[in-house]
C-alpha cells in the first residue's frame, strides 16, 4: 500500500509541515525523534530519499545510519537496517515487539545488504516497539 508522502523534491518541508502532514500522529512522532536525541549522539537531517519515498529524517554519524523517518499523511513510517548481528540481537526480543512489528520482523528476510525493516508508526506500543529495535541496533 501506497502512503501520501512528501514527494517533492523541490519544495523541502519546514518542520512546521512536517507535523502538519503527520497530523494527529504528531506526538508519537515527537516522541520517538526525542528518545533518538536523548539516548543517542547522531544529528538528524532531513534528506531527499527518492522519488518514491520522498523526504526523510535520517540519524547519521560517521557513515552509520541509525534509522529513517518518514512523514507520511496522518502517520510516519520508520525504515530500520539491520545487518545480521543485529537481527539476531532482535530475534532474541522479538516477543517483546507488538504482533504487528513481529511480524514485520519475522516476515522481512535477511538479504546481503541487511534486513530492511518498513514499519508504519500508528500506536504507543508501536513507538515502543521501534525503540526496542533501535536498541537492539545500536546501543545507547
Amino acid at each position: 500500500m501506497q502512503y501520501q508522502r512528501l514527494l517533492n523534491k523541490e519544495k523541502r518541508p519546514s518542520k512546521e509541515e512536517i507535523l502538519k502532514t503527520i497530523g494527529e500522529k504528531s506526538s508519537l512522532w515527537l516522541e520517538i525523534h526525542k528518545f533518538v536525541e536523548k539516548n543517542y549522539d547522531f544529528s538528524p537531517e532531513l534528506v531527499f530519499f527518492t522519488k518514491k519515498y520522498g523526504w526523510t529524517i535520517t540519524y547519521r554519524k560517521s557513515g552509520k545510519t541509525l534509522g529513517y523517518f518518514f512523514p507520511e499523511d496522518n502517520a510516519f513510517s520508520v525504515l530500520l537496517v539491520l545487518g545480521s548481528k543485529e537481527s539476531e540481537k532482535v530475534d532474541s526480543i522479538k516477543n517483546r515487539l507488538e504482533a504487528r512489528i513481529k511480524s514485520v520482523f519475522e516476515n522481512t528476510e535477511q538479504l546481503h545488504d541487511g534486513r530492511w525493516l518498513w514499519i508504519r508508526v500508528l500506536t504507543k506500543s508501536d513507538v515502543e516497539s521501534v525503540k526496542l529495535l533501535l536498541q537492539a541496533k545500536r546501543k545507547p
